[in-house]
C-alpha cells in the first residue's frame, strides 16, 4: 500500500483541513473514500459493487442491503454534525498535550459536558489498532501507581494506592526511546505480569526490569535483565537511572493527566486515558500531525460502533445528574459565509 500524501490524502495544516472540511458533505465524502477507497463493499455480504440512493445510502448489489457511510462505525446513528466530529479529530491529534472533554464543548459550542465528554471517549476506544506490532529490541518493564499516595500506605507495591499500572517502553542505547505501551493491572504478580508482557512484547526481546521476585517467572522465553535497586541505592547510585524510559514515560503520562485533564481520570477510564497517551507518544516523531488526522480517520471507520453504554461504568445512575446546557448537539459548522458581521454593527 502507498504511503498517504500530504496535501493529497490529508491536509497539512489547520488552514488547509479548514478549508478541505467546512461542509458535511465534504466529510462524509472522506469518510467515504477512507472507508472504501476501491469503491462500495457490502458490510454484510463483502460483495464489492453496488448503486448509491437518493438519499445518500448504497444498496448492496449482491444481497440488497442498504446502508450508509457512517453505519458499522463509530459515528454510526450520531446526531453531531460531522463537521464537528472532523474537527475535534483534528484537535484530539494535533494538539501537543490533547484536548480536554471542557475545552472541546467550549470551542465547538456543545450544550452538554457528557457529549463532549462521549466524543473524546469514543474516539479513545479506537486508537489500539487489532494485531499492532508489539515491542521490540530492549525493553524496560515496571510498574508505578497513578492517582497519588493514600495516607498511612508505605512501598512500592503496598495495596490499598489507586491503580496499579504496568509501563513498557523501548530503550535502545543509540537510538533513545522508543514506543512504549501502558495499562492498568490488577496486581504484581508473576501471572499477570506475564499477560502484560506477552501481549505487548515481541518474542525474543531483551526485557531490563528491577529485583521483583515476580520477573523471573513472568519473562520466561525472553532475554531478563534484572537490575537491583536496592543494590544501587545502597552504593549511592540513583535507583532512576537503572530503569529510565519507564520512569520518563510514567512521569509523562502523570504529568498530561494532572495537566489536561486535572488529574480527574477515573479508575474505570485510565486504560483510555493511558492509550491515548502511548498514540501520541509513540507518534511523537511524525513530521505531519494531519498524518495523525488521517490516521484516527482511518481506524474509526473500521471499528464497531460505540455506544453509551459501553462508555460509562453504570448506564443507569441514581442521585445528582450532571448539569447540562443545552440540547447537548452542537450546530454544525457547516454554514454560510456572512457578509463582514462586523461592518453591520453601529459602533
Amino acid at each position: 500500500m502507498l504511503e498517504p500524501r500530504a496535501g493529497g490524502d490529508y491536509p497539512r495544516s489547520l488552514g488547509e483541513f479548514r478549508a478541505w472540511f467546512s461542509r458535511d458533505s465534504a466529510c462524509l465524502d472522506y469518510l467515504e473514500w477512507l472507508r472504501w477507497p476501491s469503491g462500495f463493499v457490502c458490510p454484510r455480504c463483502a460483495h464489492p459493487g453496488g448503486w448509491r440512493l437518493s438519499d445518500g445510502r448504497f444498496e448492496c448489489a449482491g444481497c440488497s442491503r442498504r446502508c450508509s457511510v457512517t453505519a458499522g462505525t463509530i459515528f454510526d446513528k450520531t446526531r453531531t454534525p460531522l463537521t464537528v466530529w472532523f474537527e475535534a479529530c483534528w484537535m484530539f491529534t494535533t494538539s501537543k498535550d490533547g484536548v480536554s472533554a471542557q475545552s472541546l464543548q467550549r470551542t465547538l459550542e456543545i450544550g452538554s459536558y457528557h457529549t463532549a465528554w462521549e466524543m473524546l471517549h469514543r474516539l479513545r476506544s479506537v486508537l489500539v489498532r487489532p494485531g499492532r506490532e508489539r515491542l521490540s529490541g530492549r525493553v524496560e518493564v515496571d510498574e508505578t501507581y497513578f492517582g497519588g499516595v493514600e495516607a498511612g500506605l508505605t512501598g512500592g507495591r503496598a495495596k490499598g494506592k489507586k491503580v496499579l499500572t504496568a509501563v513498557a517502553v523501548e530503550a535502545d542505547p543509540v537510538r533513545g526511546f522508543g514506543r512504549c505501551r501502558l495499562a492498568p493491572i490488577p496486581d504484581a504478580s508473576t501471572a499477570t505480569l506475564r499477560e502484560f508482557i506477552t501481549a505487548n512484547i515481541a518474542p525474543g526481546a531483551t526485557i531490563v526490569t528491577d529485583g521483583w521476585n515476580a520477573y523471573p517467572g513472568a519473562t520466561e522465553g525472553y532475554v531478563h535483565e534484572p537490575r537491583n535497586q536496592s543494590a544501587a541505592k545502597a552504593r549511592g547510585e540513583d535507583p532512576g537511572a537503572l530503569l529510565p524510559g519507564v520512569h520518563r514515560v510514567a512521569s509523562l503520562a502523570k504529568r498530561w493527566i494532572l495537566g489536561t485533564h486535572q488529574g480527574s481520570v477515573g479508575d474505570s477510564h485510565l486504560a483510555a486515558y493511558l492509550n491515548e497517551f502511548a498514540f501520541r507518544f509513540n507518534r511523537r516523531r511524525s513530521r505531519s500531525r494531519g498524518m495523525l488526522f488521517y490516521r484516527l480517520l482511518e481506524l474509526a471507520v473500521a471499528h464497531a460502533p460505540v455506544r453509551h453504554d459501553d462508555l460509562v461504568a453504570d448506564p443507569h445512575p441514581t442521585g445528582r445528574q450532571s448539569i447540562t446546557r443545552g440540547a447537548g448537539h452542537p450546530p454544525s459548522i457547516d454554514r454560510p459565509h456572512p457578509d463582514r458581521p462586523w461592518r453591520q454593527t453601529p459602533r
